[in-house]
């Protein structure tokens, strides 16, 4: 999956005039993955992503003797599924690595609690500094053991697991919802009655709507609740079974986040296949953003299609991305071709990402001699309009910081100003391997590789 290409150069393109069907959710693919693994029978899971993240989580399942069939030409995987707990040697300890997969960890941390037996997760250097303590307390509180082997709330965390108890836990929203999610997808098969109540605002709500909905798909019964105080809270009966299904997934909706900034960069069209308004992913409401922007999106039963003609401005927005910060990078490229700046809010939980992607974002804009405004929890883009462009360097080298949404992101900045060269850009294959192919597909670009 690495091709061990150290930059690609882009050159300018005319307005496009596509369309594309971009690879199955990262995030979808992931939570059915360790559904599928804990359920009763097999699974057949189609329209699966093949990518780093994904072969992170199946390498892991098979470590625990668990039999799938990937067959990536179909993007289908067949998973025989366990009915609860995985299977541990006895008196063993069993190593699972994640790489830099933050739904890989923390997923299994929590799925692998209804086994028995010792595991130890860990990753990569930049996955040891990524939070885990929210999670890790939520199944403390659930009767779990649990800890983090360097005692900083962080990967490598080791896990003797018995079995979840259930009972009441209570987990911070702020960070990730990633811990939340975890922690809905473990307790249906805990031995009593679990409730979950989230402290404080939730971020990234659309990604545990999605975690609720792929548990409902696989058979399990889930309540979320309403508090006096108005947070999120939710009821899960226990004693309750996974069931093994064939489940077809959509594509990524952030992977066509890339593709909709392109027609808004370019001036052109681009109608994205199977996706529309009613998708399970919230990073959907990306479109939203760029009809604010200028652009025109159009619904259809299974497409979207989002146009801008070179005539029509592109205006700068203030906007709360609090829900959908995977999109943030994406945005920020556009915000660089519009006629006023672009506020982003929010956001800080990009903090804690594969990189610290606000302080990146900033990084590499400020490049293109533009004026970055950086603060806690987002950016002020001003946008290159407010310069003479004889003055932007005619060659920029972006560093990508092992981000695939920078190499990404900033790949669309390279489809308007010639000399953009992309660092690293085979960080990609962590969710869309074949990015930079499709995207000289669509835009017709001439790509240098080095």
């Amino acid at each position: 999956m690495n091709s061990n290409i150290q930059s690609i150069t882009l050159s300018p393109v005319s307005p496009i005039s596509a369309e594309i069907t971009p690879p199955g959710s990262k995030s979808i693919t992931n939570r059915a993955l360790a559904i599928a693994a804990a359920a009763e029978g097999e699974s057949i899971l189609r329209g699966a992503l093949d990518s780093e993240d994904t072969r992170m989580m199946m390498d892991s399942l098979q470590k625990m003797n668990i039999a799938l069939q990937h067959d990536p030409e179909k993007s289908e995987i067949r998973i025989q599924g366990t009915g609860g707990a995985f299977f541990v040697p006895d008196e063993k300890t069993t190593e699972l690595f994640c790489g830099n997969s933050g739904t890989t960890i923390r997923f299994l941390t929590a799925m692998c609690a209804n086994s028995r037996g010792i595991f130890r997760l860990d990753g990569v250097e930049r996955m040891r500094q990524r939070p885990l303590g929210d999670l890790v307390n939520g199944l403390r509180q659930l009767g779990v053991s649990i800890e983090s082997e360097l005692k900083n709330d962080c990967p490598p965390v080791i896990l003797r697991a018995n079995g979840i108890s259930g009972g009441t836990a209570k987990i911070p929203g702020n960070v990730s919802s990633q811990f939340l999610s975890g922690l809905l997808m473990a307790v249906p098969y805990a031995k009593n009655e679990t409730k979950i109540f989230v402290d404080g605002s939730l971020v990234s709500k659309p990604y545990v709507d999605m975690t609720i909905s792929v548990m409902k798909a696989f058979g399990v019964e889930i309540h979320e609740l309403k508090t006096e105080e108005g947070t999120e809270a939710f009821r899960i009966p226990p004693n309750q079974k996974y069931r093994g299904r064939e489940y077809v997934i959509e594509p990524d909706a952030s992977a066509a986040s890339y593709f909709f900034a392109a027609a808004a960069v370019t001036g052109g069209e681009i109608l994205v296949r199977n996706l529309s308004r009613d998708a399970l992913q919230g990073d959907v409401a990306f479109c939203d953003c760029l009809e604010k922007m200028g652009c025109a999106v159009e619904y259809l039963p299974n497409a979207i299609k989002v146009s801008r003609t070179p005539k029509s401005p592109l205006h700068g927005i203030d906007v709360d991305m609090h829900f959908i910060s995977d999109t943030v990078q994406t945005l920020s490229a556009v915000a660089l071709f519009a006629n006023s700046p672009t506020t982003i809010r929010n956001v800080a939980n990009m903090r804690v990402k594969e990189t610290d992607r606000i302080h990146a974002v900033v990084t590499e804009l400020r490049k293109f001699g533009v004026r970055v405004d950086e603060f806690d929890d987002g950016m002020t883009i001003y946008p290159i309009s407010s310069l003479d462009l004889d003055a932007i360097p005619s060659s920029l080298e972006i560093e990508t910081y092992r981000d695939h949404r920078m190499a990404m992101s900033f790949a669309l900045v390279g489809l308007r100003i010639p000399g953009v060269t992309i660092l690293d850009p085979d960080c990609t294959v962590k969710t869309y391997p074949n990015f930079f192919d499709d995207l000289n597909r669509v835009c017709k670009t001439n790509f240098k590789k080095q």
